[in-house]
């Protein structure tokens, strides 16, 4: 394992019981993203790229292998501390923005620093400068409802990034947008990913996005 790799994966396997039979999804798969580096993950639907990418998140443990990010080998660790590496080593971009719907865009970025622990006046200028990065300061005060889905698109990979992630996962970022707005948010969110120095595993159907990547990866047939 390289210095530079922010997350491992190691013979993952996974299964799911189906009207009584066992159905392998995963069937060992290896992977690794190097820091500053955008990987893309492609694969037909039901394929388990989900899967693969909520067990890479420590939201779901596999039937076997090993998750390692940052150096800590995580697939049997404690819940407390596999928390505890979400807050503080992985960020999340779904492709629904999941904003909160009664906080600005600027309390969006605001909570998850708190809940990391990040007193407020950092808080503030590191939510202040990511609403920079995705051009939407005029917007800080703004309620979801008030802002178009590329916006709250952007305020979603803000907040994904907000609290520094070696690891940003992202699932269908632009895969609810217009072809106009996904082709601008994407452009985005390499932007920040790079400027942030965060690597990346972005879970999307679109080939021709995926191509503009560092590196494409395909699962299929249970492997990668």
């Amino acid at each position: 394992m390289s210095e530079e790799d922010v997350l491992q994966l190691k013979n993952i396997r996974h299964s799911f019981m189906q009207g009584g039979h066992k159905l392998d999804i995963l069937k060992g798969v290896n992977l690794t993203v190097e820091r500053g580096e955008i990987v893309a993950l492609l694969g037909p639907s039901g394929c388990g790229k989900t899967t693969l990418l909520q067990i890479a998140g420590l939201l779901e443990n596999p039937v076997s292998g090993d998750v390692i990010i940052g150096g800590h080998r995580v697939s049997s660790t404690e819940d407390d501390y596999r928390t505890a590496l979400r807050r503080t080593k992985l960020g999340f971009v779904y492709q629904s923005h999941h904003l909160l719907s009664d906080f600005t865009a600027l309390e969006n970025l605001l909570l998850p620093q708190y809940v990391a622990g990040i007193e407020k006046d950092k808080a503030k200028a590191r939510a202040e400068h990511l609403l920079q990065s995705v051009g939407l300061s005029k917007r800080a005060d703004h309620y979801p409802s008030q802002l178009s889905g590329g916006e709250q698109q952007r305020i979603a990979i803000a907040r994904g990034l907000v609290n520094k992630p070696a690891l940003l996962l992202a699932d269908e970022p632009t895969g609810n947008l217009d072809p106009k707005t996904a082709e601008e948010v994407f452009q985005l969110l390499v932007k920040t990913i790079a400027h942030e120095k965060t690597g990346a595993l972005i879970v999307t159907h679109n080939h021709e996005l995926a191509k503009r990547m560092d590196r494409v990866l395909e699962l299929k047939d249970g492997v990668v």
